[in-house]
């Protein structure tokens, strides 16, 4: 599993590893039923807290897009990527509105936003 972690990073170990298994599993790098390392194995690996790995299974587990059995392990959902995008993208729109709003309050205009928007994005192409 070819997980990186960033200790610089301002996000949390845990959400760094859902990020990634999440990009692997949307991108079609993990396909459905493939088996997961497991939580102490991955924690191992990582060198960080067995809580950790843990958490980031969970919350992989509540998105849908892994399913854990005990004794077994944890495997890639069987889940519809196309569902499971279409959830992620409500969310990100709800995040839109926050960022619409606290820029309303900060009395920009959309294309102040708009701009701003596109200078981030060409940053990080």
């Amino acid at each position: 599993m070819n997980i990186i972690i960033s200790s610089t990073s301002g996000e949390p170990i845990y959400a760094q590893i859902v990020v990634q298994f999440r990009q692997m599993i949307l991108q079609g790098e993990l396909s459905s039923g493939m088996p997961l390392p497991s939580i102490r194995q991955l924690a191992k690996e990582l060198q960080i807290s067995v809580i950790t790995t843990k958490r980031a299974y969970e919350e992989l587990e509540r998105e849908g897009l892994i399913n854990s059995v005990v004794g077994k392990g944890s495997f890639v959902s069987g889940a519809d990527t196309e569902y499971i995008r279409e959830q992620r993208l409500r969310l990100l729109e709800g995040r839109l509105k926050e960022i619409i709003e606290e820029s309303r309050q900060l009395g920009m205009e959309y294309a102040e936003l708009a701009d701003m928007l596109k200078l981030l994005c060409e940053e990080d192409a």
